[in-house]
């Protein structure tokens, strides 16, 4: 018994590091909280991304080209000590121009340690997803509706034919496109800029 209020005593103390290293991070590095980004700074990330996206995806320039609408978060960040967030901001672009700007905010729970930033591209194929995300006051992924992720490895291609749902993405990190990736859960809101 006295073991046992040890390993809760524990789990309370390592639960209560994570909001704290949370919270400052959320405070102090969220671009949102600290240093919130111009639409003119999302634009610019936004391109880059998408400059990236094309020269590393084989296939990418036909998911743009067939592509109701782009959502882009250039920078999201997850930060967490086993209990931990992330947060992004980006814009939805139709027809190659931004009509909206959004943001990302999502939790997670597991073996998270530190602080990692990632690139999200996420297609919509499908007008009637478009305008379910674009009309919604916060679109939950997994809720309203879902997103396939593409983690094609070395030398595949990305295209239409061997993927076809009503919204895709692909995330990328420090050394390319990132595999196993699932934002359920995760709440898209459109913000000011």
């Amino acid at each position: 018994m006295h073991l046992n209020s040890i390993s809760t005593s524990k789990k309370i103390i390592t639960f209560a590091m994570a909001l704290v290293l949370f919270a400052c991070f959320m405070t102090t590095s969220s671009p949102r909280v600290s240093h919130a980004a111009s639409a003119q700074d999302i634009d610019i990330s936004v391109n880059v991304v998408l400059d990236r996206f094309r020269t590393e995806i084989p296939g990418a320039a036909e998911y743009l080209q067939n592509a109701k609408g782009v959502l882009v978060i250039p920078n999201v960040y997850k930060v967490g000590f086993f209990v931990g967030g992330e947060y992004g901001e980006g814009a939805l672009l139709v027809g190659g121009k931004t009509v909206d700007y959004y943001n990302l905010i999502a939790g997670s729970f597991g073996l998270v340690f530190g602080a990692q930033a990632k690139s999200l591209v996420v297609i919509f194929m499908d007008q009637d997803a478009l305008n379910t995300f674009r009309d919604s006051l916060g679109w939950r992924a997994g809720v309203d509706g879902s997103i396939v992720f593409i983690d094609y490895g070395a030398g595949a291609s990305a295209n239409t034919d061997n993927v076809r749902h009503p919204v895709v993405g692909f995330v990328f990190g420090l050394k390319g496109l990132m595999a196993n990736v699932s934002l359920e859960g995760a709440k898209f809101t459109k913000i000011n800029k």
